[in-house]
């Protein structure tokens, strides 16, 4: 079995594995191969692949001849019949060119349709990714925010701790949270699910609540729709909140939908002039209406950052950790011998393979 690696296009800096990753499927028996330049972005050059045998070849003798192919978007390379393809190619969205894919036979495990289970952590891209979006998301607003994190007492005088609301607990919402408190902010958070409120708590943030919220348990850690009361309330308690916040950090998407706008535009307007909005939620339109992916937008003296892509912003250690989850779901699909599984029954498997 021959699998490939490609090489991502720019702005993307991470690669789908990295030389260590490469290691664990050559000592398998696993022929590897890697686009010439695929790692560079990444800090892993074509002899450290190679010093672990993998072999280093052009896009078209991939495309050509490898049975498996990893690219973390969508490859511009000319797909063939029966060929593999896995990557986070947001299948809910981009159904048009599934169906293309999968007209001309080509097999895809799209990462972000697994199944968010407990069994399927090792594997779970969107979790590993949305842990450095989170961290990197406090350290993009510490750099936009044109005040001290921390509370200070100088000679000077006294400067109060930067005020940060978290909207989203999830894993992203969560590495967030330690990560203000490291730098000495005031944290606050709101969430759906009433049952990460422990730990929230537990990492030094204060939790609000509003009662009446949908079931989210079973939607694998996004949000879901809530009623239209429940919205209202949520509206208003958000607004108290963000009334106060010199950080908002937004982190909410709901699966195959546009994310929902939880910050509106009278609550940035409420907002203090320099303060800074960080939405991780860009790609599905944003939680503000203003947001825009891969840019700064200034609203009412309010900074809003949207990225949908910070996990690129830290190559090395995001493609370690992607390439680890790769290695693990590769493990459902290949036979002890190396050889692609081509049946396999397994749940985890059948749910990440994107359908016309």
């Amino acid at each position: 079995m021959i699998v490939g690696v490609l090489k991502e296009s720019f702005p993307e800096t991470r690669v789908s594995l990295i030389a260590e990753g490469a290691a664990q499927l050559t000592k398998k028996n696993i022929t590897v191969w890697i686009e010439k330049g695929a790692g560079e972005s990444a800090y892993c050059s074509d002899d450290d692949y190679a010093s672990v045998g993998a072999e280093i070849k052009s896009a078209e003798e991939i495309a050509k001849h490898a049975d498996v192919v990893l690219s973390i978007h969508a490859p511009s390379i000319s797909l063939r019949k029966e060929m593999v393809l896995i990557g986070m190619y947001q299948a809910r969205f981009q159904t048009e060119r599934i169906q293309q894919w999968c007209s001309q036979g080509v097999v895809v495990y799209s990462m972000d349709l697994l199944p968010r289970t407990t069994r399927a952590q090792s594997m779970d891209i969107l979790s590993s990714q949305a842990n450095i979006a989170g961290y990197k998301a406090v350290l993009v607003a510490a750099n936009h925010y044109g005040r001290y994190f921390p509370m200070f007492m100088t000679a000077a005088g006294s400067i109060a701790p930067a005020k940060v609301l978290i909207l989203g607990a999830g894993v992203a919402g969560l590495q967030g949270i330690a990560t203000a408190k490291r730098l000495g902010s005031v944290v606050e958070v709101f969430d759906t699910r009433p049952a990460v409120k422990e730990e929230v708590q537990s990492l030094g943030a204060k939790f609000i609540e509003i009662p009446g919220a949908a079931d989210a348990s079973s939607a694998g850690g996004y949000a879901v729709e809530q009623s239209d009361e429940y919205k209202r309330n949520q509206q208003q308690k958000i607004a108290e909140s963000i009334a106060k916040a010199d950080i908002v950090i937004t982190t909410a998407q709901i699966p195959g939908k546009k994310a929902p706008i939880l910050v509106t535009e009278e609550m940035l307007k409420a907002m203090r002039k320099g303060s800074v909005v960080v939405d991780l939620a860009a790609s599905t339109g944003g939680n503000t209406p203003f947001t825009k992916d891969r840019e700064v937008v200034e609203v009412f003296g309010v900074r809003i950052v949207g990225d949908s892509n910070l996990p690129a912003t830290l190559p090395s250690d995001a493609s370690k950790l992607y390439g680890k989850n790769i290695l693990n779901f590769l493990q459902l699909i290949t036979s002890k011998e190396g050889q692609l599984i081509t049946d396999s029954q397994d749940e985890l498997v059948i749910g990440s393979r994107a359908k016309a």
